[in-house]
């Protein structure tokens, strides 16, 4: 019988202490898995949010002296750009503050984005808006918004309802008089957090909820480059000195040296303790098996196993309840993994399609490599009593005993 089979048989006349260890296993390696997610999770998916919506580079205002918080001149900068031999299309994104009034109820406090393409590329204008229609059509004309799931349901919206909204577009002392719009599809705003109103539009509609008092900077301008971001990048920083123009790959660099650094520190310092956690206790329950069968084990000495074998059956107990333990730990991970993101979603400011734990191939291949480690090191000093196991006194002390 090879060592793989002896050991199984060993697990087996033991089943309580198989099933703690390979339970005990299964849930330190969920939680490792989990942490491995959790390390890059944020980067990998802010990296798929910002690539989702077709743009790769973005412009805004410059971080000098004496500058606002807005592109200035939006229009004409994103003209500008759009003429670059590089550049597909140019997206203005303006944002204001908006209250939707409802026949029963409180008003809905929400966000308008508004919108305007500009491009001299051929397919430039397939550059879409950053959201995605869910049911109906996107909003084309001055009087037409698209809304989010939230505000149709609190307000038993559908495309060709109608809403009365009022938009705060420069300052939060304007009075201006509410505008009819009509609402012509559902859409999906990655961007949107899990506890904000969003409404989005032309540039047009938003002059219309703004009685025309909108100004000419943005917010932010999108840009679709022909398959050189880094250059076009350059490009647009040497054309408009006043914005700083960015690449998906520069923001989610910038992220990761920042605001991701927290979690990657998390992730580092539990899966240390887990790993360590999960190395005592197959140590714990190796030796305890060792210990009981020490007179089995010498006498298998005594029938001619060599050192060897015996130090690969333990080897192979080890292997057993690890490997066990690790197939379970990987659905029992993703599923708490599921839980603890919708938790962690919770906290302002997170938009919604961002995640925590996003499953990555390469975290998998860690997470057995480190299963692995953990089944070898847990195995040394158990494999170390029986390769030194004394035969004739152990099997005296087993028959005085």
């Amino acid at each position: 019988m090879n060592a793989i089979g002896f050991a199984w048989r060993s697990l087996v006349r033991q089943p309580a202490r198989a099933v703690l260890g390979v339970l005990g296993v299964a849930a330190v390696g969920a939680l490792l898995f989990d942490m491995l997610l959790l390390s890059r999770g944020l980067i990998v998916s802010m990296q798929d949010l910002l690539d989702r919506g077709g743009w790769d580079i973005r412009v805004s205002a410059a971080e000098l002296p004496g500058s606002g918080l807005r592109v200035p001149n939006a229009l004409d900068a994103a003209d500008s750009i759009s003429r670059l031999p590089s550049v597909q299309a140019a997206l203005v994104i303006r944002s204001a503050l908006a209250r939707i009034d409802r026949a029963s109820g409180r008003p809905i406090r929400a966000s308008f984005q508004g919108v305007a393409t500009r491009s001299t590329h051929p397919s430039g204008s397939r550059l879409r808006a950053p959201w995605t229609i869910l049911r109906g059509r996107d909003a084309a004309g001055p009087d037409e918004v698209v809304v989010d799931e939230r505000i149709a349901a609190e307000s038993q919206l559908e495309p060709g309802s109608e809403i009365t909204m009022r938009a705060t577009c420069v300052t939060d002392l304007e009075a201006l008089p509410a505008t009819r719009l009509k609402v012509v599809g559902v859409a999906e705003f990655p961007f949107q957090t899990t506890n904000e109103h969003t409404t989005g539009g032309t540039l047009d509609a938003l002059k219309t909820a703004c009685g025309g008092n909108v100004g000419h900077d943005a917010d932010l301008i999108l840009v679709t480059s022909t398959g050189d971001p880094d250059g076009t990048a350059g490009a647009i920083r040497g054309l408009l000195p006043e914005v700083t123009a960015a690449t998906n790959r520069e923001v989610v660099g910038r992220l990761q040296q920042t605001g991701f650094t927290y979690f990657r520190q998390i992730s580092s310092v539990l899966t240390t303790v887990t790993v360590s956690f999960a190395v005592l206790l197959i140590t714990v329950l190796l030796t305890v098996s060792v210990n009981q069968r020490l007179g089995e084990i010498a006498a298998l000495r005594a029938l001619g196993f060599s050192r060897i074998r015996v130090v690969k059956d333990v080897l192979a107990e080890s292997a057993l309840i690890v490997g066990i333990g690790g197939v379970l730990s990987l659905p029992l991970g993703l599923l708490l993994a599921s839980g603890l993101d919708r938790i962690l979603k919770g906290m302002p400011g997170i938009p919604v399609a961002l995640h925590f734990f996003v499953f990555e191939r390469q975290a998998l291949y860690v997470h057995a490599a480190l299963l692995t480690a953990t089944a070898i090191i847990a195995a040394l000093y158990p494999m170390r009593i029986v390769s030194k196991l004394p035969i004739a006194a152990t099997l005296r002390n087993e028959v005085i005993g």
